[in-house]
């Protein structure tokens, strides 16, 4: 059901990955429209049956089983997450501290940029369970927001000890067969075989790439979807929502939504909520690998899911611009909302600088420095005046930021010492996602 309208806003749609999009207004049809490849190397068109990973919108999967858990009378979202997993070394962060992002536990993939792990190095869930275990206080303030999705894989590991079975199990139990989410599933292995898998690709100046690298991670980045599977989930949330005893949102009876790192939204059971608009309305966006995501559900039962293999289309300014155009018309389908959205994208291209003399300058060292909580060494060195910091064998310059001691980079920020004048004997870096490491100069 590829839209004539939608594949011309493509530049080759049968040679380019590309994008789903699927529109279900309360009471009517579900429409959907699709353009683009599933797969480049078959010739493989996205299809309504089409696979692809969701990212992070496997998050409200995963918080709902704990809810339900709960309303089971399995465990108490208020239970130290230490009980279940004792390796945690932070004894007060609860089940419900990690659904919110409330735990403080910095996020391990942020953290493999320090470990010397390069981009295509296999890595495994256990991995990052190691580098959360050993994590011995909280990053931030008990009560502050801190996306995480280590949090979540710890979430994935206490529901497994629980039911004592694995993620992929229990929620094909108890939310994948009785939703009839017969295309769902959460990936463990990289050499699974999922039916209908979309390949996910990146362009290049020569050509498209496999995006996808071999890692797998159960939990908040493998769920394995279709859209009419995500309908079906959205579907349920609905149910469970029951929008006419109130603006209420989904399972706040069981976690509380809260503010979040997104202002105005709010988070709460794997969602993030509107409530500031004439609808209220809950969403997560997922990007995992060159994939992308987006769900929206509001109060009056719409539901909106765009899901992507191009790494340079994100569903989620598509989803955002689809929603846009519905609320002017609502009369318009997914075919057309889908070529709307995809005419009025615009992906920022990456500027570059020409090189300068400097930029041929030698590098000074300075020190090299290690954190008890993050394996592995990163370096400090001087070239031109300019502080570098080396990790997983590349360079950023850092740049001075409001403070004098507060050096800034691509996604991280380093404060040293006031008094570090010939080289900081130690510096705080603070990942987006994983603030609060101390660096220690080795002898």
């Amino acid at each position: 059901m590829n839209p004539t309208g939608a594949m011309l806003a493509l530049d080759d749609p049968s040679h380019a990955p590309g994008v789903i999009l699927r529109l279900h207004a309360a009471g009517t049809p579900a429409t959907q429209a699709h353009t683009g490849a599933a797969n480049l190397e078959l010739g493989a068109p996205i299809e309504d049956a089409s696979v692809f990973n969701t990212g992070s919108v496997a998050k409200q999967v995963i918080a709902y089983l704990c809810v339900r858990a709960s309303r089971e009378g399995l465990v108490s979202l208020d239970r130290p997450v230490q009980d279940l997993l004792p390796r945690l070394q932070i004894d007060d962060v609860t089940l419900g501290d990690l659904i919110g992002h409330r735990g403080g536990i910095r996020d391990a993939e942020s953290l493999l940029s320090l470990v010397g792990l390069r981009d295509l190095d296999h890595y495994t869930a256990d991995d990052l369970l190691e580098l959360a275990y050993r994590q011995r206080h909280r990053a931030t303030d008990p009560d502050h927001f801190l996306y995480s999705n280590t949090g979540y894989l710890l979430l994935a590991k206490a529901l497994e000890k629980m039911h004592g079975t694995d993620l992929h199990d229990l929620a094909t139990r108890q939310v994948f067969t009785p939703l009839g989410m017969t295309g769902a599933r959460f990936k463990t292995d990289v050499r699974e075989v999922t039916p209908n898998a979309a390949a996910s690709y990146q362009p290049t100046p020569s050509g498209w790439l496999h995006h996808e690298r071999p890692v797998t991670l159960p939990g908040p980045g493998s769920l394995w979807c279709t859209t009419a599977d995500l309908d079906q989930w959205l579907t349920h949330l609905w149910r469970e929502w029951q929008p006419a005893s109130g603006r209420t949102l989904p399972f706040q009876d069981s976690v509380s939504y809260r503010p979040s790192d997104h202002p105005p939204f709010s988070y709460g059971p794997g969602l993030y909520a509107d409530t500031c608009s004439d609808q209220a309305a809950v969403f997560h966006y997922g990007h995992e690998q060159g994939f992308s995501a987006a769900v929206h559900l509001f109060d009056s039962g719409l539901r909106l899911i765009c899901l992507s293999n191009h790494s340079g289309i994100a569903a989620d300014r598509l989803a955002a611009t689809a929603l846009r155009e519905f609320a002017r018309t609502p009369d318009t389908d997914a075919h057309e909302l889908l070529n709307d959205a995809l005419l009025a994208y615009r992906s920022p291209q990456p500027k570059t600088e020409p090189p300068t003399e400097a930029s041929y300058a030698p590098h000074t060292p300075v020190g090299t420095y290690a954190c008890a909580e993050v394996p592995g060494t990163v370096r400090l060195t001087r070239k031109a005046g300019a502080l570098y910091l080396w990790r997983r064998g590349t360079c950023d310059r850092l740049i001075p930021a409001s403070k004098p001691s507060v050096l800034t980079a691509n996604g991280y920020a380093v404060t040293l010492p006031d008094d570090a004048r010939d080289g900081p004997d130690s510096f705080v870096l603070d990942l987006d996602r994983a603030p609060g490491l101390r660096y220690q100069r080795l002898p």
